[in-house]
C-alpha cells in the first residue's frame, strides 16, 4: 500500500522502498518481559501502512498508522525504539548478551554499570534519627543579655581607651554647612581678592577673569541636567572678553562685550544643527547676562581712578556683613520663614539681621573711606544687602529648578563658587551705581 508524494510528485512511493533486511536473529529468541508503551511509538497519521519483513506474516505489535520495533529490547526497563530506516540499522545486542545480572551496581539495560546521573537519589545520606536530648530548651523567663566573646566587638565599633575616647558622628551646624570649613574658605577667597587689589591690580583683573570663567562653567554643567547645552567655549571666550573691555573702556565696552558674546554663542551653536537650538541659546544668553555681564561692574569697580580698590572693599564689606548678620540671626532667632518654597532656611528674622549688619557697618566704612555722611552709608549698606538677598534667592531658585544643591563641589562648606559670587553678582551693580552718586569719580 502506498501514498501520493506530499511534495507534489502524483507517483507512488511505496515501490521503490527497499525491503527491510531480516534480522540477525529470529524473533522466538526475544527474552520474554511485559511489555509497555512509551515513548517509543511515533505515530504518523499520514502513512497508515506499516513495514513488514519479507516472509513473515502480520506483525502483532502494529498499530495503524504506527511505527513500531517488536524486535527491540523488551525487558523491564523500557528504551526508545527506531524507525526501520533501512540497511544499517541497530535494533540492540543479542539476546544474549541482555542478560540483567543482579546486584546494585548493575542497574542499567543490558547489564552495564548504572551512572550516578541517572539515580542521583543513591547518593543521599539515610537520614538518622538522633536524640534531641541535646537541643537546650527555651527558657520564658527574662535573662541577662549574652556578652560577645572576648577579643571581638561589634560591626561599626573600635575599642575605647583614655587615649582613645569614643568616636562620635559630627553634628551639622543649624545652617547646613560644615562651618568651621567655610570661615577658612571665606578668609582665603578674601584674601585671595584684597591682597591683588591694594597691591598689584592687574592681578585682581586675572581674578575676576578666572572667576568668570568657573561659574560659566558651574553654570553650564548645571543646566545640562533639563536637557541645554550650551556651548562652553564661546561662552568663556566672550566672558573673559566682556571683563577686560568693561576694565578698560567703561560700560558702553560692557555692552558690546555682552553683544558679542551671545553673537558669537549663536554663530557657534549653528554648527551643532537646529535641534534645541533655541532652548541652547536662551540657557547660553541667560548664563552670559547672569556671570560676565554683571562681574564687569566689579571691574569697573576697580578701575576708578585713585579709590578703584576702596570701591571693591566697601562693596564687598558690605556683603560679608549681610552674609554675617543674617546667618546669626537667623540661627538665633529664625522662626518666620521668608521663602520656604525657594530657600527654606532663610528667614525674616535673618534677613532683618543682613539689613541691620550691612547698614551699620557701610556707614561707618564709607564715613571713614569716603567722607560720606553716615546715613548716605546706611543707605547704601541697606541697598547691598537687599541686592544680596534678592541674588542669594535667584541662584536658590534656580538650583532648585535644576534640582541640584550646590554649583559644585569645589569649595568645602561653600559648595560651587557660584554660590558665593551669587549675592556678590547682584551686589555690584548697585554699588557702581550708588557710589558714582555719593562718591562721584574725579577723571
Amino acid at each position: 500500500m502506498s501514498h501520493p508524494d506530499p511534495y507534489g510528485n502524483t507517483e507512488s512511493r511505496g515501490w521503490d522502498r527497499p525491503a527491510a533486511p531480516a534480522l540477525p536473529w529470529p524473533d522466538t529468541d526475544l527474552e520474554p518481559g511485559p511489555w509497555r508503551p512509551g515513548p517509543a511509538a511515533h505515530t504518523h497519521p499520514a502513512e497508515p501502512d506499516t513495514y513488514a519483513r519479507p516472509g513473515a506474516g502480520p506483525d502483532p505489535y502494529a498499530a495503524p498508522d504506527t511505527y513500531a520495533a517488536p524486535d527491540t529490547y523488551a525487558g523491564p526497563y523500557p528504551t526508545t525504539s527506531r524507525h526501520h530506516d533501512g540497511p544499517g540499522r541497530y535494533d540492540g545486542p543479542p539476546a544474549g548478551d541482555r542478560a540483567r545480572p543482579d546486584g546494585p551496581e548493575h542497574d542499567g539495560p543490558w547489564g552495564e554499570p548504572a551512572r550516578d546521573d541517572e539515580y542521583p537519589t543513591a547518593q543521599i545520606a539515610p537520614v538518622r534519627d538522633e536524640p534531641t536530648d541535646q537541643i537546650p530548651a527555651v527558657r520564658d523567663e527574662p535573662g541577662p543579655t549574652p556578652e560577645p566573646p572576648a577579643g571581638r566587638r561589634g560591626p561599626g565599633r573600635r575599642r575605647a581607651s583614655a587615649e582613645r575616647p569614643p568616636t562620635t558622628a559630627p553634628k551639622a551646624s543649624r545652617a547646613g554647612r560644615n562651618l568651621p570649613a567655610a570661615i577658612g574658605v571665606g578668609v582665603a577667597l578674601g584674601a585671595a581678592v584684597v591682597v591683588p587689589l591694594f597691591f598689584f591690580m592687574p592681578a585682581f583683573l586675572a581674578v575676576l577673569a578666572a572667576a568668570v570663567g568657573i561659574g560659566i562653567w558651574e553654570m553650564a554643567r548645571a543646566v545640562r541636567r533639563s536637557g541645554a547645552h550650551p556651548p562652553l567655549a564661546p561662552l568663556v571666550a566672550g566672558g573673559v572678553i566682556t571683563v577686560g573691555l568693561a576694565w578698560y573702556a567703561g560700560p558702553d565696552a560692557l555692552c558690546l562685550g555682552l553683544l558679542v558674546t551671545v553673537l558669537g554663542t549663536m554663530i557657534w551653536r549653528l554648527g551643532d544643527g537646529p535641534g534645541n537650538y533655541q532652548r541652547d541659546l536662551t540657557a547660553a544668553t541667560l548664563i552670559a547676562v547672569y556671570v560676565p555681564f554683571l562681574a564687569g561692574f566689579a571691574a569697573m569697580l576697580a578701575a576708578a581712578p585713585d579709590d578703584g580698590a576702596l570701591r571693591v572693599l566697601v562693596t564687598l564689606a558690605a556683603v560679608v556683613l549681610s552674609d554675617t548678620g543674617g546667618y546669626a540671626a537667623g540661627v538665633s532667632f529664625g522662626k518666620h520663614p521668608m521663602a520656604p518654597t525657594i530657600s527654606p532656611k532663610k528667614s525674616w528674622e535673618g534677613f532683618a539681621g543682613s539689613v541691620t549688619a550691612a547698614a551699620a557697618g557701610s556707614a561707618a566704612l564709607l564715613w571713614a573711606l569716603f567722607d560720606v555722611a553716615p546715613w548716605w552709608g546706611a543707605l547704601f549698606g541697606m541697598a547691598i544687602s537687599v541686592s544680596a538677598v534678592l541674588g542669594d534667592l535667584a541662584e536658590s531658585m534656580i538650583k532648585r529648578d535644576l534640582g541640584v544643591k550646590d554649583m559644585s563641589n569645589l569649595l568645602p562648606g561653600h559648595g560651587g563658587l557660584m554660590d558665593r559670587l551669587d549675592s556678590i553678582l547682584f551686589a555690584v551693580p548697585v554699588a557702581y551705581l550708588l557710589l558714582a552718586v555719593f562718591v562721584p569719580v574725579v577723571s
